[in-house]
């Protein structure tokens, strides 16, 4: 048995670039609303941030279709 040392393992970058190549159905808003209103009411400062800027890619991705369509 060989084995080679160090172990490759994929690194932070080719795992973004793995998830990007793959396309993902957005939540709808109203979803995203509900968590973003509950992560701060529970003060998660960071929950907030993830669903404000899921809410802006939502939206974002809406108006770019639109465009394409019309």
């Amino acid at each position: 048995m060989t084995s080679r040392w160090p172990v490759r393992r994929p690194t932070e970058l080719a795992a973004i670039a793995a998830a990007g190549r793959s396309e993902r159905r957005l939540p709808p808003v109203p979803a995203i609303l509900a968590d973003l209103i509950t992560a701060n009411r529970l003060g998660d400062r960071h929950g907030v941030n993830l669903c404000a800027h899921l809410v802006a890619r939502v939206v974002t991705q809406g108006v770019e279709d639109a465009a394409r369509h019309a």
